[in-house]
C-alpha cells in the first residue's frame, strides 16, 4: 500500500528553465533551492544535508498527495472498480521495480562524476531497464489466467500495449530521480513528482467520466507518460550539456559502474524488495484481511521515517563520489544529524500514534498503534543500517553491501513470521526492531569493515574495494 501512497521514485519540474517555474509561498521556493545549485559546487559544507532535507520533503508531499488521490478516486469510482485497478497499479509498479535493474542506485553513484559521459551512461540505463520491464510485463500478461484472474482485462487488445508502455515509463520515471539526484538537482525531484501527483488527481476525475472501468490506471500511465517527458526534456537539453561542462574536481571518484557492481547492487536491493514487499502478504495468510488492514496503514504510518534515512543515504552516496576522501566525516555528520531528527520524530509517533491512526477510524486505532510504535522506535537502528549501505556503495564495497541487506532483511522477516502468531500485527514491529537494532549493534562494533576508519576513503573506494 506505501508503494501507491508514495510514488516509488520521486519528482516533477518545468522544463526550459534553470530555476522551478512553478507558483510557490517563498518559504517553499527557499526550501526547494535550498542546497540545490549545481554551481555550489562541491564545496558547500551543507550540501549533504540540504539535498538529504529536499528528498525527505519530496516524500512527505508526496505521501500527503498520493493519500489525497486514493480518497478522491474512492469517491468516483466503485469499489470494484478501485479494487481491480489498484492491484493492476501495483502490478506496473512491480514489474517497474524488477525490471528497472535497481539501475536508480547505480546513476546515483555514478553520475556525479560522469562529466561528459552522462547521457551515454543514463540513455544505456533507459534502454536496459525500458527493454528489461517490457519483457517483463509481456510475460506477466500472457501468465494472466494463471498468475491473476481478477486482471484479465488487461489483455484487450487497446489496454495490453498501453500496460506494457506505462510499465517501461514507469521504470524510466524511477530512474530519472537516481539521475536528477546525482546531478544535484533534487529541486527537480520534487518538482517532477508534484506534477506526476496532481496530474494523476486531474486524470482519475476527468476518466471517470469516460472510462469508469479503467481510468484509475489510465490517470496513472498518463500522468507518468507527462513527468517522464518533461523531466527528460529538461536533462537532455539543458542538464546533461552543463553537467559534460562541469570541471571534475580532483579529489573526485571518476570510476564506472562495472557489470559486477550493477549485479551485486542489484542482489542487495532485492533482498530489501523482498522483505518489505512479503509482510502485507503475510499478515494477510496468517491474520486474515482485516488485520492486513490494520497493518497496512499503521506500517504506512511508522515507515515514513525510514524515508528520511533513505534521503540521507542517497545524498551521503552523491556526496562521497564528489569528495571521497570526506566520506568518514559526512557518515558521523549524517548518524549526528539525522539520529537527532528521528528521536524527535519517534517520540511524537508514539505518543500521537492513536490519534494518527484515528484518522481512518477507531478499529484502526485501537489495533494498530502498538505497530505503529514499534516500527517507528525500529527507524532509528535503521539509520546506521542505511548509512553502512550507502558507504558501501559510495565505496563499492560489493560483498560487504550485499551481506548487510541480506542480514538485515532476513533477519527482520524471519522473527516478523515468528512473532506474528504470538503478538498478532504487533509482532512485524517487533521482529523489525530486534532485527535492524542487531543488525546495527553489529555494524557499529565493526565499522572498519564498513567505513574506511585510519585511511583515506580514496584508497577505500579503488579497486580494493572493488574485490573485497
Amino acid at each position: 500500500m506505501s508503494g501507491l501512497f508514495v510514488s516509488a521514485q520521486p519528482g516533477l519540474r518545468t522544463p526550459g528553465s534553470h530555476r522551478p517555474a512553478v507558483a510557490m509561498s517563498p518559504v517553499l521556493g527557499k526550501l526547494l533551492r535550498w542546497g540545490t545549485d549545481p554551481a555550489a559546487g562541491p564545496q558547500s559544507k551543507d550540501q549533504l544535508l540540504r539535498n538529504g532535507h529536499v528528498l525527505t520533503f519530496n516524500s512527505v508531499l508526496t505521501a500527503a498527495l498520493g493519500a489525497a488521490y486514493w480518497a478522491f478516486a474512492a469517491r468516483v469510482y466503485d469499489a470494484d472498480t478501485v479494487g481491480r485497478n489498484y492491484s493492476a497499479v501495483s502490478a506496473m509498479m512491480l514489474l517497474a521495480g524488477v525490471g528497472q535493474l535497481n539501475l536508480t542506485n547505480v546513476l546515483l553513484r555514478f553520475v556525479p562524476t560522469a562529466a561528459d559521459r552522462t547521457r551515454q551512461l543514463v540513455t544505456r540505463a533507459y534502454l536496459a531497464a525500458g527493454v528489461s520491464t517490457v519483457l517483463l510485463a509481456a510475460g506477466f500478461l500472457l501468465l494472466l489466467p494463471v498468475l491473476s484472474p481478477g486482471l484479465t482485462f488487461l489483455r484487450d487488445p487497446l489496454l495490453g500495449p498501453f500496460f506494457l508502455l506505462a510499465s517501461a515509463a514507469y521504470a524510466i520515471f524511477v530512474i530519472q530521480d537516481g539521475v536528477l539526484t546525482g546531478l544535484r538537482r533534487t529541486d527537480w525531484v520534487v518538482l517532477e513528482n508534484a506534477v506526476f501527483a496532481v496530474a494523476k488527481i486531474v486524470l482519475v476525475g476527468a476518466l471517470a467520466v469516460v472510462l469508469q472501468s479503467s481510468g484509475i490506471l489510465l490517470s496513472w500511465a498518463l500522468a507518468v507518460l507527462i513527468a517522464v517527458t518533461l523531466t527528460n526534456g529538461f536533462l537532455y537539453a539543458r542538464a546533461f550539456p552543463r553537467h559534460a561542462g562541469t570541471a571534475l574536481d580532483e579529489r573526485a571518484d571518476a570510476s564506472r559502474p562495472t557489470g559486477r557492481y550493477i549485479t551485486a547492487d542489484y542482489v542487495a536491493a532485492l533482498f530489501w524488495l523482498g522483505a518489505t514487499a512479503l509482510l502485507p502478504i503475510l499478515v494477510l495468510n496468517s491474520l486474515g484481511p482485516d488485520q492486513a488492514a490494520f497493518f497496512s496503514l499503521a506500517w504506512l504510518a511508522g515507515f515514513s521515517l525510514y524515508q528520511l534515512n533513505t534521503s540521507m543515504g542517497e545524498s551521503l552516496i552523491v556526496e562521497a563520489a564528489n569528495d571521497p576522501a570526506q566520506l568518514v566525516k559526512q557518515c558521523y555528520q549524517v548518524l549526528r544529524h539525522t539520529g537527532m531528527l528521528l528521536v524527535a520524530g519517534t517520540v511524537v509517533l508514539c505518543a500521537a500514534a492513536p490519534l494518527v491512526l484515528r484518522v481512518f477510524g477507531t478499529d484502526y486505532a485501537r489495533n494498530g498503534a502498538g505497530l505503529l510504535r514499534l516500527v517507528a522506535l525500529s527507524a532509528i537502528p535503521n539509520l546506521v543500517v542505511i548509512t553502512a549501505v550507502s558507504a558501501c556503495r559510495a565505496q563499492r564495497r560489493l560483498r560487504m553491501l550485499v551481506g548487510i541487506l541480506a542480514v538485515a532483511c532476513s533477519l527482520s522477516t524471519v522473527l516478523s513470521l515468528v512473532l506474528l502468531p504470538v503478538m498478532g500485527i504487533a509482532g512485524v514491529g517487533a521482529g523489525w526492531l530486534i532485527g535492524q537494532t542487531a543488525t546495527a549493534a553489529w555494524l557499529w562494533w565493526q565499522k572498519p569493515l564498513w567505513l574506511p576508519v585510519g585511511r583515506s576513503a580514496q584508497r577505500s573506494g579503488g579497486k580494493r574495494a572493488d574485490s573485497s
